[in-house]
């Protein structure tokens, strides 16, 4: 049984097409997410389809979130960069500020900061780097958000800044046993089965609680949880958990 104030919002990555090539269905997935983690052109992009996704996402009242990146178009933005704080920083502030500039020009705005990809998983741990997209996100925007996993050095940065922070947990990907995710080149990084991302995502919003890769049960306690618009049978997966978590009474709402 569920309270009557569970509340969970859904998010995915949308916007990282380029040119002619599309990944995923972002309209389908506008129907059901409550928040849009939108390509800001450094890992995916182009401003034309960026500014069609803005507007779709202002059109379904769903929350518009800078997806900054690591600048890696070819490698999806999936590869760690070595890159120096001040770049970094530098980088964060004119992929918020470039999408920002496109939303607002279709009656939007960023309501919030999603890294995504490496840059995500490095500031887990890695503190300059951490560092340096929570100056980005200070010197900008102080309102804006930042989502990222309970617990990392990111979110420890940021609320020692000043900052909100909105935790995450993953209803697709698998969990290792210290709460971060199984890298994408390691074997089940990435669930496939609509059940089974079901259960799990209704066990990490009302139990708080998610089992890892080696059966460890890891506390998770998310403010939002994210559903990969790239993975095979996004949208499915997607109406799917909506629909579950509803059905026990959870409320899917946007939090920014």
């Amino acid at each position: 049984m569920t309270s009557s104030d569970t509340r969970v919002d859904l998010n995915a990555d949308l916007g990282e097409g380029y040119g002619v090539w599309r990944l995923g269905d972002d309209h389908a997935m506008l129907e059901v997410v409550t928040s849009a983690n939108i390509a800001c052109g450094f890992h995916a992009g182009d401003p034309t389809s960026l500014r069609e996704t803005c507007a779709a996402a202002v059109s379904a009242g769903v929350a518009i979130g800078a997806q900054v990146s690591y600048p890696d178009r070819v490698g999806f933005g999936r590869r760690f960069l070595d890159i120096a704080p001040g770049d970094l920083t530098a980088d964060v502030i004119y992929q918020i500020g470039a999408l920002d500039g496109i939303a607002r020009s279709v009656g939007g705005a960023v309501s919030y900061v999603k890294p995504h990809g490496a840059l995500y998983n490095s500031i887990v741990s890695h503190r300059a780097q951490a560092l340096a997209v929570v100056d980005a996100v200070v010197a900008l925007n102080r309102d804006l958000p930042l989502y990222g996993l309970p617990g990392s050095v990111s979110a420890r940065l940021a609320e020692a800044a000043g900052l909100a922070t909105v935790a995450e947990a993953f209803a697709d990907r698998a969990y290792r046993p210290d709460g971060s995710l199984v890298p994408r080149s390691e074997p089940g990084a990435v669930i496939t089965d609509t059940a089974t991302i079901c259960a799990r995502a209704l066990r990490m919003v009302v139990d708080h609680e998610v089992v890892a890769d080696d059966g460890m049960i890891v506390a998770v306690a998310p403010s939002t949880l994210c559903l990969h618009g790239d993975t095979p049978g996004a949208v499915d997966h997607a109406r799917a958990v909506a629909a579950t978590l509803r059905e026990q009474g959870v409320t899917v709402a946007r939090v920014t």
